[in-house]
């Protein structure tokens, strides 16, 4: 290989990476993870180590380049996204691996379908045209439904996966429609190209082709009224795909909206800013409405997503440079706590015990009074309250939108938070105030309280200082 084809290629080395590293895996588990699946687990881990230091050493600050025929974007963005869902994705198994070995499900095939939903999110995080983002939301959604399904002898969560499998169907097939409408208009599936074809008067077309793509995108999300899968998938998967179904999946929902709306169809946000304010407005009603009966703290949290996913969708409801940033700000911060909600969870279940109603959590402060710290700092933090971290990242996105001028929705933004608090205060009030109940004491599970540890203190130090991550995310923007 001469020294131009290997530059030519070194920008896409995360995903040539984890496609070896996924042949890898599957060969290491025929040969020596059979008879001790933990091998297989450890690594698992070491090789989302070494994609992450790919990452780096494919990157190249400060410069935008775009490849293979206007099809693959490398920039400040896509570096950021990767290492992130690399780091949350190891986070994510780290948490799992003892309630995997607890199900018997720590089997190889559990850990390959996990590294291609990542490198469908990869591919998304850098796709440049129509085809890359249709090839990066199959390869995320079809790992995604075998995962929610993984368990055979759960008959709910394969109802789950199925509910969830046709649902996307229909999702992905309204997509493809909406990029066949794109395509017939502009002759391109360059996402460069749209912007330069889209940049006239709106024509009947293209309004249809992007409310059909408006719909994929918010079903991807789980944004209302496209958000029927979500509370089904979080309460019937096992509790260690319900991690990873809540978390690396919003970063590819990010980079989607993204690459596709304000990259590619950026000269017509007058259009689809308008529809995500509606599909906005709903998930936040809905969802914050919703989740305050909820008595299942797994369905509680997919109500809670429903309604910060319309948090995200206000970051992209201004059209703007700064509302970008809020919304990538925020979906940062919240896989980030969520990660550790779901943490807490697994952290807290057993033999026979799930640890997913919110009775259960009665008195946890005198069972267990490190792990009841732990899930108070996360529920501050997602319910917004200073100085927790998901405090600033709520206040950018309304900042955003009154900048542009967006009263009534700041106005909505700010109610709903004051609602969505209700129920996470809630579970702080169960576990301080309530009288223990007859459950058994936790497990010490030192290795596993310590990364919790990390992602509770990590909530309260980037809200004692939110430039850190918050110029991370107006770097990688503008500089892209």
């Amino acid at each position: 290989m001469t020294e131009t084809s290997f530059a030519q290629f070194l920008p896409a080395l995360p995903e040539i990476y984890l496609v070896g590293a996924i042949c890898a895996l599957l060969m290491f588990d025929v040969f020596f993870g059979l008879k001790k699946p933990t091998r297989t687990a450890s690594v698992a881990l070491l090789l989302l180590l070494g994609g992450a230091v790919a990452t780096l050493i494919s990157a190249d600050f400060g410069h935008r380049q775009v490849l293979f025929s206007g099809m693959y974007i490398a920039d400040d963005l896509a570096t950021l996204l990767k290492l992130a869902s690399f780091l949350f994705v190891a986070i994510a198994l780290f948490y799992s691996g003892e309630f995997l070995g607890r199900r018997k499900l720590q089997q190889g095939e559990y850990y390959v379908l996990v590294f291609t939903a990542l490198l469908g999110v990869l591919v998304l995080t850098s796709a440049g045209s129509l085809l890359m983002v249709y090839i990066g939301v199959e390869l995320l959604s079809l790992s995604l439904y075998a995962l929610v399904a993984f368990d055979r002898e759960n008959g709910v969560a394969a109802e789950a996966a199925m509910k969830y499998f046709v649902l996307g169907a229909i999702a992905s097939g309204i997509m493809l429609y909406g990029m066949s409408l794109l395509y017939g208009l502009s002759g391109t599936l360059s996402l460069a190209g749209l912007a330069t074809a889209f940049s006239g008067p709106n024509s009947l077309g293209l309004i249809l082709g992007l409310a059909f793509l408006v719909v994929a995108v918010a079903f991807k999300f789980g944004a209302v009224p496209f958000h029927m899968w979500v509370p089904d998938v979080y309460q019937g998967a096992p509790t260690s795909v319900s991690l990873l179904v809540a978390s690396v999946p919003k970063i590819a929902s990010f980079a989607v909206a993204y690459r596709l709306l304000a990259e590619g169809l950026g000269e017509v946000s007058g259009t689809w800013t308008q529809m995500l304010s509606v599909l906005a407005v709903l998930s936040l009603l809905f969802g914050n409405l919703i989740a305050i009966a909820q008595t299942n703290l797994r369905r509680m949290l997919a109500y809670s997503a429903i309604s910060n996913v319309g948090f995200i969708l206000l970051g992209f409801v201004t059209g703007t440079g700064d509302g970008y940033e809020a919304a990538l700000y925020f979906t940062l911060v919240y896989v980030m706590v969520v990660l550790g909600t779901f943490g807490a969870i697994l952290l807290a279940s057993r033999e026979g015990f799930e640890a997913d109603e919110i009775a259960d959590y009665k008195g946890l402060s005198a069972r267990d009074p490190s792990l009841a710290f732990m899930v108070a700092v996360l529920m501050f933090s997602t319910a917004g309250i200073p100085p927790f971290v998901g405090f600033w990242a709520k206040l950018r996105i309304i900042e955003s939108l009154v900048n542009v001028g967006h009263l009534w929705l700041s106005i909505i933004a700010v109610v709903m938070s004051v609602i969505g608090a209700f129920y996470y205060l809630r579970i702080v009030w169960v576990m301080y105030f309530d009288p223990p109940g007859d459950l058994p004491r936790g497990q010490p599970r030192l290795a596993l309280r310590f990364v919790l540890g990390l992602n509770a203190a990590a909530a309260l130090g980037l809200g004692l200082f939110p430039d850190v991550l918050l110029n991370v995310c107006q770097t990688v923007l503008h500089r892209g």
